[in-house]
């Protein structure tokens, strides 16, 4: 169990030490962070602050779980997933802020990355490490064999899972805090079945991103980017494929479900009836236009994250017991 504060710990200490080193460095490259002007007015103060900080939480992440866990297939294939993420990341980053191009990669870019990642995730976990392709239904406590529609589902699980990660990332702090919370939570899932250095990984993850928030809270010296987000969803939807809890992901992850469908609920009220359910979207930004101090948005939706780790917990827990 020590190595398990020891990975936190070097992840945490390392994302501090490198901080002062890459923060600056961003800032010499001019990786600067435009503002879309449609945002808050308040967040025009934001412009220039050095972004692509993800490598940070990467590097951070990297190097206790090579250390402490670097034997397991299991870990490997959640680095590639997250390093592989960040890649993306890194280049839709680079493409907005070096070459000015502000949509960054086209979207089928994108795609056919996140396609590549998917089928390497569910190809590795089915065939190598006897994860099959059935899917855990928590409440019930049975599994589902999906057979060939397990890959289409482990598409949706990174998709949805990065996209919904890069769209909570709009407030200092609140991806970072968010995903803390939720790699602490699926540390003690990856424990619950025995996977120990799956563990390290996650506690890793919530050490590295603890770091970044020391430079990433309000006011953020720097933004993680896409560099990151992208990394942190890939990071957390790899860990729910090999513990077989997707649909517990739902609840892991339950305030950046809230992010991604109050943005679907906003585009398809306003195709439909012309219409916004919120004053803006993705819903932290509605807060915000509601009187609602950034730092106040974000300690409440921490706090909503760590409600939803427990539920998700108490769930498995109950589910694992047969209690539900």
């Amino acid at each position: 169990m020590q190595a398990l504060f020891y990975a936190a710990g070097v992840a945490f200490l390392v994302a501090l030490v490198l901080g002062p080193l890459v923060i600056p460095l961003l800032r010499r490259l001019k990786f600067g962070q435009s503002i879309r002007q449609e945002g808050p007015e308040r967040h025009y103060a934001k412009a220039g602050t050095p972004t692509m900080g993800g490598v940070i939480i990467l590097i951070a992440l990297l190097i206790p779980a090579l250390i402490y866990a670097g034997k397991s297939v299991e870990v490997w294939l959640a680095l590639f997933i997250t390093i592989g993420h960040g890649m993306i990341g890194f280049l839709d980053d680079f493409i907005k802020v070096v070459l000015k191009r502000s949509l960054g990669l086209k979207a089928r870019q994108k795609l056919l990355g996140q396609i590549i990642m998917a089928v390497a995730l569910a190809y590795i976990a089915a065939g190598y490490m006897d994860r099959g392709t059935d899917l855990w239904i928590p409440v019930l406590g049975i599994n589902f064999d999906l057979g060939p529609l397990y890959y289409a589902l482990i598409f949706l699980v990174l998709v949805g899972t990065t996209n919904a990660v890069n769209l909570t990332d709009g407030l200092d702090g609140l991806a970072a805090g968010t995903t803390t919370v939720a790699a602490v939570a699926y540390a003690v899932i990856c424990l619950s079945f025995g996977k120990f250095e799956l563990a390290i990984f996650c506690v890793a993850l919530a050490g590295a991103t603890l770091g970044f928030l020391r430079f990433n809270a309000h006011p953020a010296k720097v933004f993680m980017g896409d560099t990151g987000s992208l990394a942190l969803g890939g990071a957390l939807a790899s860990v729910a494929v090999m513990t077989k809890t997707e649909l517990l992901l739902v609840l892991v992850g339950g305030v950046f479900v809230i992010e991604a469908l109050s943005v679907i609920i906003q585009v398809a009220s306003f195709k439909s009836t012309g219409k916004r359910v919120f004053l803006m979207s993705p819903i932290h930004h509605h807060f915000e236009l509601s009187g609602w101090s950034e730092t106040k948005v974000v300690i409440v939706f921490w706090l909503v994250g760590v409600v939803f780790g427990v539920i998700a917990l108490a769930i498995l827990a109950a589910s694992r017991a047969g209690g539900i």
